[in-house]
């Protein structure tokens, strides 16, 4: 199956995507969030596929820093479920290569300090799992 995306539809992607990242670093602010959304943006251009090439651009002209973590959790979650929705309906093996791009990027992102991640962190991939398992 070929699938084609508009450009609206890879900056949903990439909005999702990096977002994560950005929400993880938010919730983690406490810690390094730089060093967190440094790893986690990583991870992100180490996708393969179509995911992958998409995922190359971070998605310019979003605004992923919010004033605070609710106010980008409000951004960053829909349009995960959203990119998942839209990748579902055309190709679902590429649905399942963004599923696990992000999760892995968000654990990059969870253990940026090499240690175990905090308890927000590990909370803030559940909200973030449950955001791209509810398509």
């Amino acid at each position: 199956m070929s699938t084609t995306l508009s450009d609206q539809d890879k900056f949903t992607l990439r909005t999702a995507a990096y977002g994560a990242v950005m929400l993880m670093a938010a919730a983690g602010a406490s810690g390094k969030p730089g060093k967190i959304a440094a790893q986690g943006s990583l991870a992100l251009t180490a996708a393969t596929g179509l995911v992958g090439h998409v995922l190359a651009d971070y998605p310019k002209g979003s605004d992923l820093s919010g004033k605070s973590v609710a106010e980008l959790a409000d951004l960053v979650l829909p349009k995960l479920t959203e990119a998942m929705t839209l990748l579902r309906k055309q190709d679902q093996a590429e649905a399942d290569n963004f599923r696990t791009t992000v999760l892995v990027a968000v654990e990059t992102a969870a253990r940026a300090d090499k240690g175990e991640p905090s308890p927000v962190l590990v909370d803030m991939d559940r909200k973030i799992t449950e955001a791209l398992d509810a398509a």
